[in-house]
Order: C-alpha cells, then structure tokens, then sequence
C-alpha cells in the first residue's frame, strides 16, 4: 500500500491555497455574501500577519513532529485502520473521514473549554467574514492542536499519505467556507447536505452564542446532522458577525489579538445591555436560508 505523498507535495499545496484563495478574493469582489464593516485590505494585511506568525511556529514546530509520526505509524500498524487490511484508497477514504470527524470533536472543544476558548476567540473576533479570515488562528492554537493531532494520527492510524490528501482538502475548504461570496442558494442548499459552505458557516460566525455553538463542521457537513447540531435557518441579513465584548476595531488590531489570550476578560457574550445575546430557533434543521 502507498504511504507517502506524491514527492511534490508542498508545491501542490501551495499553489491549491494560492489558487483557492485568490479565486475566493475575485469571487468576494463580485458577488458579496454579506455587507462588509471594515475595509478589506486592511483586514486582509491584519489576518495575513495573524496567519504568518501561526503558520511560522506550525511549521517549526507540527511539521517535523506529524509527518514522522505518521510514518512510525504506518510502518509499525499502530492504531484503529490497521486493524484490517485495506486497499489504498480504502485507506485515505476512512482515514480522511476519521480525521474530519475528530476534527469536529476538536472545534466543539475549543468553543466549550474555557483555556480554549481564550485562544479560539481571536478567529471569532474578525467584525466581517471572509477567505482572509481563514488565515486568523492564534499561534497558541496550533501550538495546542500539536497534541492531539498526534493523537488523532495514532488512534487512527493514519499514514502521511492520508494527513496530506486530509489537509489539503481541508486548507481548500476553509478557504471556501469563510468566503464572503454568495452562491446561488439552490446550489448551496445542495452542497451543504455533504460540506460546509459560505452561508452555513456564517451562522457560526454570529454574535449570537447560541448560533456560534452550532456547525461546528470543517469539511464534510454530516457530523453537525449527526450530533443535530446544524442550523441553517438563520438569512444572512440577520447575521451579525464577531463576538458581542469586541465591536470595536481598536479592539481588534493586530497587536491586541496577539496578547488576547493572555489578558484577564469579562463574559466575551453579553450585549450592551449586559445581557448574553442568545435567539432562539423554532426550526433549526429548516432548509439553509437565503
């Protein structure tokens, strides 16, 4: 069985994110999803330096240390795929929809645990949504996620060749989903019955606690239809991005999102009128609205 990714690996995805990424910006431009509230290559300079620094340490740090231990992995038949002899793409196929699913594990985690959160936070604070946006995680997230992306190649049992073709799906689909583009709606209620899209994601994004607390899915949409915690029934106009305790650009800058996780903070959800900004949904598995 093949283990390993194709030797030009790196190169292709690089130029899947370059490509993805600037097709989203062109896509952005012409057909916006949402009315932006700051300008975007002011944005886009502040979540690019974010997406540097985090990319930076990740490489220092996850590269060398997950690429070996998939490989120690393969060779030794560690984990839950080796229980079985399986056919290569058999293989990739599991393994990528294992890695999706606890990645999903992995995002309920970090809106849940508060030590978390304080990370996480910093990619909701963003006051407008877009394929920059996906960039913005905090280097202490990546540093975080180092354990237990081992040990998800572990229990899995994972080969590079799985991590990669995994990542390299998932790289594409964060930068679809927080796109700010807006897709015809027939097209994207089809889409979002197998993966997440724009307008799916966007409720996530809302100031609403109650809304961020659903689609937590980062590829294939099936694991919030299968924990019934999807929402789709929320119009994009009624969708309010960030987090209520950050409605200020000051507060969002680049140097403050930095140090973010580290200061002392209030309730990140309660309004203005001191009250946690919740709504409820009568029909939370309605069709995705427009």
């Amino acid at each position: 069985m093949i283990t390993e990714p194709p030797r030009f690996a790196p190169a292709i995805t690089a130029a899947v994110v370059v490509f993805v990424f600037a097709t989203m910006l062109v896509l952005e431009h012409f057909r916006p999803l949402r009315t932006t509230v700051e300008p975007k290559f002011r944005r886009n300079i502040r979540n690019l330096g974010v997406g540097a620094i985090a990319f930076a340490l990740a490489t220092i740090i996850q590269l060398p240390v997950l690429i070996p231990l998939s490989r120690w992995v393969a060779a030794r038949k560690i984990g839950l795929l080796h229980l079985a002899e399986w056919p290569c793409a058999v293989h990739v196929i599991a393994a990528v929809a294992l890695l999706d699913y606890t990645l999903w594990i992995w995002h309920w985690a970090n809106h849940s645990v508060p030590f978390l959160w304080r990370f996480h936070l910093v990619h909701h604070i963003d006051r407008d949504l877009d394929s920059s946006t996906a960039f913005r995680f905090h280097f202490g997230e990546h540093v975080l996620s180092l354990l237990y992306r081992s040990a998800q190649i572990v229990v899995i049992g994972t080969s590079p060749l799985s991590v990669w073709v995994w990542q390299l799906m998932l790289f594409a689909s964060i930068l679809f989903h927080h796109a700010n583009v807006a897709l015809p709606v027939n097209v994207e209620r089809a889409l979002v019955r197998i993966i997440v899209t724009p307008r799916m994601h966007g409720i996530h994004h809302s100031d609403y606690r109650n809304e961020t607390n659903s689609n937590w899915s980062s590829l294939f949409s099936f694991w919030d239809y299968l924990h019934r915690t999807i929402l789709l029934s929320v119009p994009q106009r009624d969708v309010v991005i960030g987090v209520p305790a950050f409605p200020d650009e000051r507060q969002v800058r680049l140097g403050k999102i930095l140090v973010l996780p580290f200061r002392r903070r209030g309730s990140d959800w309660q309004g203005a009128d001191g009250a946690i900004r919740v709504r409820p949904h009568h029909e939370p598995f309605a069709a995705l609205a427009p």
